[in-house]
């Protein structure tokens, strides 16, 4: 009778181990996955359609939309308003990010899709 008791505590314990198993591959599969898409050409797009981001290093939603382009970023016409505060003030910007299309402000993070409405860029395939 003692193995039978044993047998429903192995079982509960392989159970556990299981779900431990399952939740640690779930989670690195999570922590890992980036959007594989190049954003290069769609940044380079809308800088050439006059889009304009203004800026601050220590603005987090700033740096969200940075991260949004990844690389491509370098490609986004950015002016970065502790060092040109001249050009911030000149272009109205009273907060951050603002993005300036068509003589147009538009004040904080903006979708991608609404940057291609925006300037008539095609945005890329996923996972292109």
């Amino acid at each position: 009778m003692a193995s039978k008791k044993k047998e429903p505590r192995k079982l509960k314990a392989g159970w556990v181990v299981l779900v431990v198993v399952l939740l640690l591959i779930g989670s690195g599969y999570a922590i890992n996955r980036e959007d594989p898409t190049d954003y290069t050409e769609f940044a380079k797009c809308i800088s050439e359609k006059g889009a304009v981001m203004y800026g601050a290093y220590w603005c987090s939603h700033c740096k969200a939309q940075k991260e949004e382009f990844g690389d491509a970023f370098e490609h986004v016409n950015y002016v970065e308003c502790t060092e040109n505060p001249d050009a911030c003030t000149n272009a109205g910007i009273d907060g951050f990010p603002t993005w300036i299309i068509n003589n147009e402000k538009y004040p904080g993070k903006q979708q991608f899709s609404k940057l291609s409405s925006l300037t008539g860029c095609s945005l890329p395939e996923f996972g292109q």
